[in-house]
């Protein structure tokens, strides 16, 4: 075949896939999906409200992260209806004890933060119920319906906000802060809250039943690594801030809760100091102590809890891939068994919220056909009942097979994940693999939607690629021993996961061995890079987001590094300057032959741009092979924003097609085009 017919092949070839079909998701699609944030169920059972998530759209709207609205669903019709929509972002709907009222947090015009407003169910305007000097990050209303405790950071004096105006606006690192502090105030009362005086820096404060008492989360100042590591809890009287009992809990602490009786609290909490996560379900008196952990040695993870009765708990678990809906009294936790209300293989729930007799339940969940929506379930009834449809389009797009995906990393461990097939695939046909790879490693992937901006499942799949997702070990999902089975080993079994997953889909003879790119953000960046230079021979193209490329620099340069050592390394950088310099993706870059994309927000407190810099160097300095570097204004640890979003996903797509199914070569054109072709 002569040359010339060659490039008309492929500019034919390019042209037609530049044009989407009408039945299939897209990047610009995706840029367009709805998603539920939150469901809480009124206290009789009758209503839920949801926070909807609407994107903005690139090209059209002014540029920013997505406006969150508030509506209210009924349960018995299904019928929907917006409280507060438009050009708003409202978070954190509550009921009042009454279900006459939901309560928002909002900015409004001619509000100077986050207040906290009211609206009655029979409609009408929403009201400010409370403000505070400085944003309000949380509240929690008062069993009486008059008063509220809200969350807010220590007001500016007028002095440092006078030279501040003058242009002494120098920052003391990791010095100038102000803690957040919980403030009681009546509603709807002109009167500034008063502060409660709790040491330290509070993220939340709830009531407890007899309204005298509150459990505030507590860590020893704002730092990132202070609240991952350090956040305990303490009960403080309502009257003074008088500390009336302190509760040990270890490591890691997620969602705390009274108990109805008020006896008992429980928690969301690590096992360990060392544990990666916080998913252990723990219950502890309200007197205080060490909490007793309710499911010990179980292979999967408590996502979320509500109490159903003074002494029994409702449990949305993680089990592997999958989610269940289990029940276990704690009257005797030595003896406290789960029963399984909702079994794994249906959708993936994720939140839940009950009525006040414990009899219905609201639900965020979502499943592979669609994003997160709105379910219910009342007692008795087999399965929750989808509510909501946010994203009506999807009806008319068709949707690659997903399914899940058991096979052995080399050393025996059973490893699991999920594949998302081509969309029209042809039975004995191979193509092209994109590895997507997550991030944490604390996190893992779950049975339910995972199409994203960053995450291309759906999106590639429409175009004639696999896409895998593996839960290598070190991931959430299957319990403490798993979640730590990586730590101190960074890069090592954890990405040969990654590797032994690939194989496992070549041998079944889905995938071209030739054809494989890797992509993911964070810990999936740095499996990413690690994959594109260590493995460099079995990556055809590499999309690395928010990555890291030098163990040791990423420690000096990050806001969790003890986070980092207590839960991943296991070692500090001078006790082992080797092991951390050969763990890291710089090393190899000499050997790298995989063109790498990398890209990285530039505000980035987590994984610092100098990560992606160094990268990016090391790879210009000793490899032949391309690499491109794009860095994002303005945006932190991932992309908010939907122009920055767009962009991602449309440079993702581009770059691994062109070095897997493309003309391959010098990298494709720098510049994009964000229209859509219809």
């Amino acid at each position: 075949m002569s040359f010339a017919l060659v490039a008309a092949l492929s500019a034919l070839f390019a042209a037609q896939s530049a044009t989407p079909a009408a039945d299939v998701l897209t990047a610009h699609r995706v840029a367009e999906l709805r998603s539920v944030v939150s469901a809480e169920v009124s206290p009789d059972g009758t209503q839920i409200a949801y926070v909807l998530a609407v994107p903005r759209k690139p090209l059209v709207d002014e540029d920013g992260g997505a406006w969150t609205e508030l509506h209210v669903v009924d349960v018995a019709s299904g019928a929907s209806r917006a409280f507060v929509s438009g050009k708003v972002n409202v978070s954190a709907p509550a009921w009042t004890a009454d279900g006459k009222h939901l309560a928002f947090l909002q900015k409004r015009a001619d509000d100077k933060g986050t207040a906290l407003y009211m609206i009655a169910l029979g409609g009408g305007e929403a009201r400010r119920a409370e403000a505070a000097e400085e944003s309000i990050s949380a509240f929690d209303l008062h069993p009486d319906g008059k008063r509220v405790v809200v969350i807010a950071s220590e007001p500016e004096s007028a002095e440092r906000k006078k030279l501040r105006e003058k242009g002494f606006t120098q920052e003391i690192y990791e010095e100038d802060l102000r803690s957040s502090k919980p403030w009681i105030g009546a509603l709807f009362d002109e009167a500034k809250p008063t502060k409660l005086a709790v040491d330290g820096h509070v993220s939340t404060a709830q009531w407890n039943p007899a309204g005298d008492a509150l459990a505030v989360t507590v860590a020893p100042s704002p730092l990132v690594d202070d609240d991952y590591m350090r956040k305990r809890i303490a009960v403080v009287s309502a009257a003074d801030g008088k500390v009336l009992a302190k509760v040990e809990n270890p490591g890691k602490l997620g969602e705390i809760a009274w108990s109805p009786d008020g006896a008992r609290l429980a928690m969301i909490s690590a096992g360990d100091i060392h544990d990666p996560t916080d998913g252990r379900l723990m219950v502890v008196p309200s007197t205080g102590g060490a909490p007793v952990e309710v499911f010990p040695g179980i292979e999967g993870d408590t996502a979320t809890f509500a109490w159903q009765s003074a002494d029994s708990l409702l449990c949305l678990m993680h089990r592997g891939v999958e989610a269940s809906l289990e029940k276990v009294t704690v009257t005797d936790i030595s003896k406290a068994e789960p029963k399984v209300l909702v079994a794994t293989g249906g959708p993936i729930l994720t939140t839940i919220s009950l009525s006040d007799d414990g009899l219905r339940a609201a639900f965020v969940a979502n499943a592979p056909t669609h994003p997160p929506e709105v379910f219910t379930m009342a007692h008795g009834e087999a399965a929750p009942r989808r509510l909501t449809d946010s994203n009506p389009m999807l009806a008319k797009v068709r949707l690659a097979p997903q399914e899940v995906v058991r096979f052995k990393a080399r050393d025996g461990l059973e490893l699991e994940g999920v594949l998302n097939r081509p969309l029209d695939e042809v039975k004995g046909q191979r193509y092209p693999l994109i590895l997507y790879v997550h991030g944490g490693p604390e996190s893992h992937h779950s049975n339910g939607w995972l199409t994203n901006y960053g995450d291309p499942a759906q999106t590639a799949a429409a175009r004639g690629f696999a896409v895998m997702h593996t839960n290598y070990r070190g991931s959430t999902g299957r319990g403490m021993a798993f979640a730590k089975s990586s730590q101190g080993d960074a890069a090592g079994k954890e990405f040969d996961d990654l590797i032994d997953a690939v194989d496992h889909l070549i041998a079944t003879g889905l995938v071209d061995k030739d054809k494989v790119a890797v992509t993911g953000g964070s810990y999936g960046g740095y499996a990413t890079a690690w994959l594109s230079t260590r493995y460099s021979d079995r990556v055809a193209a590499g999309v690395m987001f928010v990555g890291i490329s030098d163990k040791i620099s990423k420690v000096g340069t990050t806001d969790i590094p003890d986070e980092e050592f207590y839960v991943h390394a296991r070692h500090r950088p001078w006790e082992d300057w080797t092991k951390m310099l050969e763990r890291s993706p710089i090393f190899y870059a000499g050997q790298c032959k995989t063109p790498l994309l990398i890209l990285h927000g530039k505000d980035d407190p987590r994984v610092n741009p100098g990560q992606s810099r160094e990268m990016y160097r090391h790879l210009k300095l000793r490899s032949a092979s391309p690499v491109r570097l794009v860095l994002y204004p303005g945006e932190g640890h991932g992309n908010r924003k939907a122009a920055a979003r767009l962009d991602y996903n449309l440079r993702m797509q581009q770059w691994i097609e062109h070095y897997t199914t493309g003309a391959k070569g010098a990298p494709p054109a720098m510049d994009l085009d964000y229209a859509e072709s219809k």
